[in-house]
């Protein structure tokens, strides 16, 4: 694996004088060769021979000059590798040269090993610094530019080398004969390769020992992300031959040992074989579109082995857990899904779960990743829009055509209804032998954070930015809408309750300037609102109707903040969102560190802190209500979930800022909160290197068990409303204060503060669940 500095001082000289000398002989074979065919050749075939010199001088001759043509074939391909590899390798070069030679009039610094960083950083800079002001984006996309020139010195390296090996061959006796016009050609001829070898180990089904189970794994990560191996792969196998292979591989009742003593190397496989057809669906030559109509035509079939028969979309489904399938593909699978379950439910008048009974014998297993054993093919296709923002925000918003053959009726179902609140999902075995329908409103939490966040749901959050759309927030309004009208639907919808917690944080902002406003029921923001994620010219990025208008009314947001606080997770998440987004906004609105200013300029920084401390009020009764409720007063277990509600300050430290967005670490990690601001202001940086306490360290376990529950909460609830300051003793301490306006803005900004939070009980919270 070549590295940055590898590519960008690799010394090319010897290659290209290989493509040189290599040049050279081809042209003197090719010369050698036209007199092996008009001499020795040509001769031998005009003669007369008789007896055995026939039979061997003459064969011996014709293969001679054959291997003259067999060794003019390898050097000429040689050549041709040789050279392509040497212009892909200068391309390369030259572009990291090019990025290096860009760097410093950009403010970027690249390092020996490729890594960016600040030419001169902020902290450092002179007060009449007027050069180059990189922002996250510049630094995001300088990585891209040099991961791609290394990306592609490589690809070039593993294809020449692979190449030049096979046409070596073992054979040391006779030319290989072997040809290849260029690189590319010899790519998709590894390819084809490969996706026979696929073919053949996949042939074996479950008959394959361990080894060849490994050697297939090998194959799928080799050309993980190659289309052309995928697309091979896939056509080979055919739509229907991946779900009888799958089949098979779930069946108990066969005898094979793979499922009982090798269920790792099976999980491996499910990811691997999902990955590979996830890049097949992106092709669209007529072959695959074929492949993927004759695969929802399958969905709705059983698929008989030895004893199971699941249908086509429950196996299928289970292929899908992972990696990006295409859009449209996608759109069409779910919607096959769906009119094929309600056809089989009598339009719902059956649950679900006797929808994908199986016709007989030993149920199948077919989810080896856990979780679940794949009987749902609902839920597979969940995870698969949980990996595809666009199809999962188009799936979530447009209706289902139950009857597509008929042109004249208009029998539609709504999708984000029928999942979110009229289907009755079915119960799944658990990894833990206990049958619940976790797993499936886990998955259906998946595909609705890819919907609201546009972002797979599981990205790494390195490097990601705010990229919410019109399209997203619609999607988001219905889940405000639905979750935020009954704690029924969250409670009852177990396994949701973290994804819920995260499409808060990820509209943190949008839900801060709907409780700024004065009215329950108004869906327009109070006048110049420091809140929201409008543009320095007042447009917001969900449409023009939002300029001024809200997402949703103040009541809708302390409904859907209540509830979903009323959840562990929930109340950690969207706090510790709540918390940094106060903070980014104190960045924008208040007086810049070092600056002059009157009590007149703090006007905004006010009332943010003081909706931010609301707001962490709401969550904060929201969480001890349930609390309540849930357990018995003095109990152990009320004491240690009073405990906990304060650790959720920890998930902040350390986390990581860029984009216009943060990323949270911690219990909440993988959770994205927009920034006001593109650039991270001073507060933002001095809150997340603050520490933090919470009141679970502040006991020993045996100490917070000999406390009664009220002293408890009301301790929890003082340091909840501490936390909630933590913004604007972030934005007094940021860097540039003198130690005057420090102790002015404590006073004037974070004092003024401290009561308004009681407000929150003002509001009129939801109601706590009550479990039956």
């Amino acid at each position: 694996m070549l590295k940055f500095d590898q590519v960008l001082h690799a010394r090319l000289g010897g290659l290209n004088e290989a493509v040189t000398a290599w040049s050279e002989t081809v042209t003197r074979l090719q010369k050698t060769k036209e007199k092996a065919e008009s001499g020795l050749r040509s001769k031998a075939d005009k003669a007369d021979w008789k007896g055995e010199n026939a039979g061997v001088t003459q064969a011996f001759v014709r293969k001679t000059a054959k291997e003259f043509g067999d060794a003019l074939t390898e050097a000429t391909s040689i050549r041709n590798i040789l050279r392509d590899a040497h212009t892909e390798f200068q391309a390369a070069k030259k572009e990291l040269e090019t990025l290096v030679e860009q760097a410093p009039g950009k403010g970027i610094r690249i390092g020996v090993d490729g890594v960016v960083s600040y030419l001169i950083h902020p902290d450092r800079r002179p007060e009449n610094y007027d050069g180059p002001k990189p922002q996250p984006a510049d630094f995001e996309a300088m990585r891209s530019a040099i991961k791609a020139a290394v990306t592609r010195a490589n690809d070039a390296d593993d294809v020449a080398s692979r190449a030049l090996r096979a046409l070596v061959g073992p054979d040391k006796n006779n030319f290989s004969g072997t040809s290849y016009d260029s690189l590319k050609a010899a790519s998709k001829a590894q390819d084809a390769e490969d996706a026979k070898a696929a073919y053949a180990l996949y042939k074996k089904g479950d008959d394959a020992s361990p080894a060849e189970i490994d050697k297939l794994n090998t194959l799928f990560k080799a050309n993980q992300d190659d289309p052309y191996f995928a697309e091979r792969f896939a056509l080979e196998v055919g739509p229907k031959g991946s779900m009888q292979y799958w089949a098979d591989m779930g069946d108990p009742s066969d005898g094979s040992r793979l499922g009982v003593d090798h269920r790792d190397k099976l999980a491996e496989l499910q990811r691997n074989w999902s990955l590979t057809l996830a890049t097949a669906t992106h092709a669209h030559s007529p072959e695959m579109e074929q492949w993927k109509a004759d695969l929802i035509k399958a969905g709705s079939e059983p698929i008989q082995t030895r004893g199971t028969s699941p249908y086509g979309f429950q196996v299928m489904s289970n292929l899908m857990r992972v990696g990006d399938f295409d859009d449209k593909f996608l759109r069409d699978y779910g919607n096959g899904l769906v009119i094929t379950e309600r056809k089989m439910t009598h339009d719902g008048r059956l649950g679900a779960d006797r929808a994908w009974q199986q016709m007989g014998g030993m149920p199948s297993h077919l989810n080896w990743q856990g979780g679940d054993l794949g009987k749902d093919p609902v839920i597979g296709f969940m995870e698969a829009l949980g990996h595809n923002p666009k199809a999962s925000t188009d799936f979530f918003n447009n209706p289902v055509d139950l009857t597509p053959e008929n042109t004249k009726d208009d029998k539609k179902l709504d999708p984000f209804d029928y999942f979110s609140k009229d289907r009755k999902w079915p119960e799944e075995l658990n990894d833990k032998g206990d049958m619940t329908r976790e797993p499936g409103y886990n998955a259906l939490g998946h595909a609705l954070e890819s919907a609201t966040t546009g972002h797979p749901y599981d990205a790494v959050a390195d490097g990601l930015k705010d990229v919410r759309t019109k399209e997203n927030a619609e999607v988001m309004q219905k889940v405000v809408e639905r979750y935020g009208s009954d704690p029924k639907y969250m409670h009852e919808q177990p396994g949701i309750d973290d994804s819920l917690g995260k499409m808060g944080a990820a509209y943190i902002d949008e839900l801060n300037r709907s409780l700024e406003t004065d009215s329950d029921t108004t869906m327009q923001e109070k006048t110049n609102s420091p809140f929201g994620n409008n543009d320095e010219k007042g447009k917001s990025r969900f449409g023009a109707e939002f300029d001024t208008g809200l997402l949703w009314n103040r009541g809708d947001a302390v409904n859907f903040m209540g509830i979903v606080s009323q959840s562990e997770s929930g109340h950690a998440t969207l706090s510790s969102a709540e918390t940094l987004y106060t903070t980014s906004v104190l960045d924008q609105v208040g007086p810049k560190p070092g600056s002059a200013f009157d009590e007149r300029d703090l006007t905004d920084a006010r009332t943010t802190l003081r909706i931010g401390s609301e707001a962490q009020g709401i969550m904060d009764e929201s969480r001890m209500a349930q609390i309540d409720k849930d357990y018995e007063k003095d109990s152990e277990e009320h004491k240690k979930a009073v405990g906990r509600t304060t650790e959720w300050v920890k998930f902040g430290v350390g986390a990581v800022a860029a984009g216009g967005v943060v990323a949270l670490t911690g219990g909440a990690g993988g959770v994205l909160v927009p920034l006001a601001a593109e650039t991270v202001g001073g507060a933002v940086t001095t809150f997340i290197g603050m520490e933090a306490d919470d009141i679970a360290e502040k006991y020993e376990k045996d100490e917070l068990l000999k406390k009664k529950s009220d002293d408890l909460k009301d301790e929890a609830l003082a340091m909840g409303k501490e936390n909630s300051l933590r913004p604007g003793i972030a934005y007094a301490n940021a860097s540039g204060w003198t130690e005057r306006d420090r102790n002015y803005l404590d006073e004037e900004l974070v004092n003024y503060v401290r009561g308004a939070r009681m407000h929150s009980r003002d509001n009129s919270l939801p109601d706590p669940y009550e479990k039956k």
